[in-house]
């Protein structure tokens, strides 16, 4: 069984900068790809970005010039730096890997955006 743990969610006042951290429990080069998405209450989760096993990234158009995402092998574990927040980036990001036809999740770390 997979195991995802988020972590580095927090309060940050707007324009600040926040890195979320997922690690994983198996070698993170074994899945096709890794993702992070968020979710505010009563909406759908939203996709934000995907790094590949061969190390392509894309972003939403919310996180595009912002976030960045990144991957450590050796460390098994994926990060999101996230800069320039905005109060909308608030929300729950989950870290999701994917090895077809699986998918895994962690269980979220909130962040809040907010003066």
């Amino acid at each position: 069984q997979v195991q995802l743990v988020e972590s580095g969610g927090g309060l940050v006042q707007p324009g600040g900068s926040l890195t979320l951290s997922c690690a994983a429990s198996r070698n993170i080069v074994s899945f096709n790809g890794m993702r992070w998405y968020r979710q505010v209450p009563g909406k759908e989760r939203e996709w934000i970005s995907t790094i590949t096993r061969g190390g392509s990234t894309s972003y939403a158009d919310s996180a595009k010039g912002r976030f960045t995402i990144s991957r450590d092998n050796a460390k098994n574990t994926m990060c999101l730096q996230m800069n320039s927040l905005r109060p909308e980036d608030t929300a729950v990001y989950y870290c999701n890997a994917y090895l077809f036809p699986s998918e895994y999740w962690g269980q979220g770390t909130r962040v809040i955006v907010s003066s």
